[in-house]
C-alpha cells in the first residue's frame, strides 16, 4: 500500500537525518559529574572533536589531529558511522523510485523490486549504526565501571541515544519497505469459467419459424450411400 510506503519513507529518512546528527556530534561521551571535585567544567568527545566548556559559556573544540593516534574502537565507529550514513543516502534514493504514488521507476513489477532493496539498505544502516553506537557505549561503561581505572570517567552522551534512535528508525522503515511489495503477490486473479465444449448437434441446430421454434436436423439422413461414389 501507498500508505505504509509513505510512513516507511518518513521513518526512513528521519532515521538518516538522526544518523547524520550524532555521526557529526561531539557528545558522544561527556566527563562524569561523579567523580568530579569541579562541576562548573566539563568535556565532551567525539568521533571528530574533543571539546572543553565551562559555566560561563565559554566553549573550545579542537580536532583528532591524526588517526594514526586515535583508539582503535573509535575508529571502528567512525567507519561504521560512515557506512551507516552512506547507506541510509542510497536507501532514501532508492524509496523514492520505489514507492507506488510516484511516476518513476519503470513498472510496477520493476517498482516493487526497488523498495525491497530500499528496504534491505536501510536496514543494514541500521544495523551499522546500532553497532557502532553499542561498541561506544560499551568502551564508556566498561572504563566507568572499572575499578582499577584511575583515569578521566565518562558517561553516555546524547549523541549515542540520537544514534540508537536513528538506527532504530531506519530498520523499522526497511522492515515497512520489505512488506509492502507483498501485497502486489496477494492480487486475486482473473476467472476463467470452463463451459465445456460446444455439441456437435447445437451447432447444427437451424432456427424455423417463430420465436422459439427450433428444429434439428439429423446430418445423417442429408447423404444417401451413394453419396460419395
Amino acid at each position: 500500500m501507498s500508505t505504509a510506503q509513505i510512513s516507511a519513507l518518513v521513518l526512513g529518512v528521519g532515521g538518516f537525518g538522526a544518523l547524520v546528527a550524532a555521526t557529526t556530534s561531539n557528545e558522544w561521551k561527556v566527563t562524569t559529574r561523579a567523580s568530579s571535585v569541579i562541576t562548573a567544567t566539563w568535556v565532551y568527545q567525539g568521533l571528530w572533536m574533543n571539546c572543553a566548556g565551562n559555566a560561563l559559556g565559554s566553549f573550545h573544540c579542537r580536532p583528532h589531529f591524526t588517526i594514526f593516534k586515535v583508539e582503535g574502537y573509535i575508529q571502528a565507529c567512525r567507519g561504521l558511522m560512515i557506512a551507516a550514513v552512506s547507506l541510509g543516502f542510497f536507501g532514501s534514493i532508492f524509496a523514492l523510485f520505489g514507492m507506488k504514488c510516484t511516476k518513476v521507476g519503470g513498472s510496477d513489477k520493476t517498482k516493487a523490486k526497488i523498495a525491497c532493496l530500499a528496504g534491505i539498505v536501510f536496514i543494514l544502516s541500521g544495523l551499522c549504526s546500532m553497532t557502532g553506537c553499542s561498541l561506544y557505549a560499551n568502551k564508556i561503561t566498561t572504563e566507568f565501571f572499572d575499578p582499577l581505572f584511575v583515569e578521566q570517567k565518562y558517561e553516555l552522551g546524547a549523541a549515542l541515544f540520537i544514534g540508537w534512535a536513528g538506527a532504530s528508525l531506519c530498520i523499522i522503515g526497511g522492515v515497512i519497505f520489505c512488506f509492502s511489495i507483498s501485497d502486489n503477490n496477494k492480487k486475486p486473479r482473473m476467472g476463467y469459467t470452463y463451459n465445456g465444449a460446444t455439441s456437435v448437434m447445437s451447432s447444427r441446430t437451424k432456427y424455423h419459424g417463430g420465436e422459439g421454434d427450433f428444429k434439428t436436423t439429423n446430418p445423417s439422413k442429408q447423404f444417401d450411400k451413394n453419396a460419395y461414389v
